[in-house]
């Protein structure tokens, strides 16, 4: 069973994919990037905010599959600069406390975003 997920508390996607998928028991989340849902702008900002509005719009995906911080199961994080780990990393872990199996990687990202996070969440 495939399911795609969506909801008004995270932000429109821009092209032709989904917010997330729930395939099965596993739900797959879209890279977010500190898009704000209520306006679909872009927050230019430090690490650390758009680093909480990424997460306030995975928290939303998740609660609308019906899942939490806790059922992630595995995360990849893009930064636009790896000097930003340390403060990126911070933020991450209030909101990761379940220590999901995770990849982090510098890379160029869109709307001079700092940060992007994917997950993977399992409804078991």
């Amino acid at each position: 069973m495939k399911k795609v997920i969506y909801t008004s508390s995270a932000p429109e996607p821009v092209g032709p994919y989904s917010q997330a998928i729930l395939a099965g028991d596993y739900l797959y989340c879209s890279g977010q990037i500190a898009i704000n849902p209520e306006t679909n702008e872009f927050l230019n900002s430090t690490i650390e905010d758009q680093t909480e509005l990424v997460m306030k719009n995975i928290s939303s995906l998740l609660k609308e599959a019906g899942l939490s911080f806790n059922d992630v199961v595995k995360t990849t994080c893009f930064l636009d600069d790896i000097s930003d780990f340390a403060k990126f990393n911070e933020i991450y872990a209030k909101y990761f406390t379940s220590n999901p199996a995770r990849s982090c990687v510098q890379a160029k990202l869109p709307k001079g975003a700092k940060v992007e996070v994917e997950v993977i969440a399992y409804k078991g």
